[in-house]
């Protein structure tokens, strides 16, 4: 199923073409996989095989983690062109994951971007033929990760930044059932976008989830990559107001969107009374760019406008993921 392999271990982990980074940690443990390994603190690299191809994905766990207690685990997947140490920096996950004790891991993307890496979303940006099947890689990587880290397999959540964000959005439109809640940031999808009567809009035959889905979401209305609105690229189309408008209809939501101030430049529109509990919750920066709230301002190259700091995308996801049916949580 893999192994956790401490960086320290390795001069470089190279997957493909490029290196994921190293940092420094403590020797690999022997003990059995599970609940019972206590030495594991620390960012970390899991490679494992999926569909005969070697992937992997860097793993930090919680100096609080001790081997005994399961903890949740939070996916946050890179946007394109870009890396899971990319993404950490970015999203400031790490040190999110060392605030609220769970574990966090960046999955790395099947295709390769010069230096870098993309996925391979069904229905949208699909690769090339023969490509990584990315939405099995997230299986394997769930199955994996809960199988040798002391996980709750039911508090198993993921985030993502812009194409990240679509790449998650579509794996809960297919999905096995494994994720709690998802959390898209700059990049919350519904399927492909479609012609309809009013332009385009999310098409019902590529998102299908078996289950209700809780979503909360982060958007800028500046964001020049992926446009609030709608429009831009082919692949995007349609604006981030209809993907939760229609997530809100695969949950069967009753109520909504009732929408609230949070801050001076944020707002907050909640689609509540749902199957399952599974709340659409949007928040909305006035102004903000193609960025991760909260995030770290010098890690995201010029021209992606604003990063808040206002609000906390992290802090706020994590209330949200403990109790998604409480729209006032984390506020």
């Amino acid at each position: 199923m893999g192994s956790v392999r401490r960086l320290a271990a390795l001069a470089a982990v190279m997957v493909g073409a490029a290196a994921l980074g190293t940092a420094p940690g403590a020797q690999a443990s022997h003990k059995r996989p599970g609940c019972d390994g206590v030495d594991r603190q620390g960012r970390s690299v899991v490679q494992l095989q999926s569909g005969g191809v070697e992937r992997s994905a860097v793993v930090h766990v919680p100096s609080a983690y001790d081997g005994k207690r399961r903890l949740a685990l939070v996916l946050t997947l890179h946007g394109s062109n870009s890396n899971p140490v990319e993404q950490l920096a970015r999203s400031r996950m790490e040190q999110a994951s060392e605030r609220h004790g769970f574990i966090a891991v960046a999955p790395q993307g099947g295709i390769a971007s010069g230096a870098n890496w993309s996925w391979n979303i069904p229905h949208v940006t699909a690769g090339p033929a023969g490509a990584p099947d990315d939405e099995r890689y997230l299986t394997d990587l769930i199955t994996t990760l809960t199988a040798t880290l002391c996980v709750d397999p039911k508090q198993v959540y993921a985030s993502g930044y812009s194409g990240g964000g679509r790449m998650i959005s579509q794996y809960a439109c297919d999905g096995p059932g494994l994720l709690a809640a998802i959390a898209p940031v700059a990049g919350l999808r519904a399927g492909r976008p479609v012609a309809s009567g009013s332009g385009l809009a999310p098409d019902p035959a590529t998102c299908r989830p078996d289950r209700p889905v809780p979503v909360i979401t982060f958007a800028g209305t500046a964001d020049p990559v992926n446009p609030f609105a709608g429009g831009g690229a082919a692949y995007w189309g349609y604006g981030i107001p209809a993907a939760q408008q229609r997530w809100a209809e695969l949950n069967a939501c009753k109520r909504g969107p009732a929408t609230s101030q949070v801050t001076a430049s944020v707002t907050r529109a909640v689609f509540s009374s749902c199957r399952k509990n599974a709340q659409a919750h949007l928040y909305v920066v006035a102004g903000g760019g193609h960025t991760w709230p909260g995030g770290d301002p010098a890690a995201f190259p010029a021209g992606l406008g604003t990063v808040t700091q206002e609000i906390d995308a992290n802090d706020l996801m994590w209330a949200f993921f403990r109790n998604p049916q409480s729209p006032t949580r984390g506020t």
